[in-house]
């Protein structure tokens, strides 16, 4: 079995094998104050180096909080959110992941020159280099799988895009299931991976 159709199995059984429990989206509104600074009022983040939130699946928001909070034992390290993520309870994180989802998100453009190589990495990758295209697992629109926790990409920060392609490529980041996003990343250019961030931020 390759590693697309184990990942796509593995996805299955998390589908329906995961009970998610959806958290209060009013308490979940009263919480967000603090988040506001750096992700923006309704989750529109204004730097782009702050990722967007509204819209994001509940599901994936939840489990980054998580991985924030293990902090240098996790495998999504940061300072800043791990600072944050301490102090939230399970009932604040399932408060705030399903506020964020409950948002309309917003979609953003895509330079002309990122926009032929950013399309035709995320729509069909790049054999050559063994390179999976970013459909397969985050969708035609870019609105990524919910019940196995696969992040909306559509209308992202290509700022933010890119440093996260960057943290798997270095292994900053490691919290991809199977090494899927790290096999990818590490075979492409910064070319491609600003294209593809480029192209994400205009996709929906």
């Amino acid at each position: 079995m390759n590693k697309i159709s184990l990942y796509i199995a593995t996805s299955f059984f998390i589908i329906f094998t995961t009970n998610i429990s959806a958290g209060d989206i009013a308490k979940g509104k009263e919480k967000s104050m603090t988040c506001i600074a750096c992700h923006g009022q309704d989750g529109i983040s204004v730097s782009p180096i702050w990722p967007k939130l509204a819209g994001q699946h509940e599901s994936y928001l939840r489990s980054q909080l998580y991985e924030f909070k293990k902090g240098p034992e996790g495998k999504r390290n940061n300072a800043i959110m791990y600072g944050i993520s301490v102090a939230l309870s399970d009932e604040d994180i399932d408060d705030l992941s399903a506020y964020y989802e409950s948002l309309d998100k917003s979609i953003g453009t895509t330079a002309d020159d990122s926009f032929e190589l950013g399309q035709n990495i995320y729509r069909g990758g790049n054999m050559e280099y063994k390179i999976q295209a970013c459909i397969a697992c985050h969708g035609p629109n870019g609105d990524g799988n919910g019940p196995a926790s696969m992040p909306v990409l559509s209308g992202q920060h290509a700022e933010y895009i890119y440093s996260q392609l960057k943290n798997f490529q270095s292994g900053m980041r490691s919290n991809d299931s199977n090494k899927m996003m790290r096999n990818i990343v590490h075979r492409m250019t910064d070319e491609e991976m600003k294209s593809v961030a480029q192209y994400i931020q205009g996709l929906h």
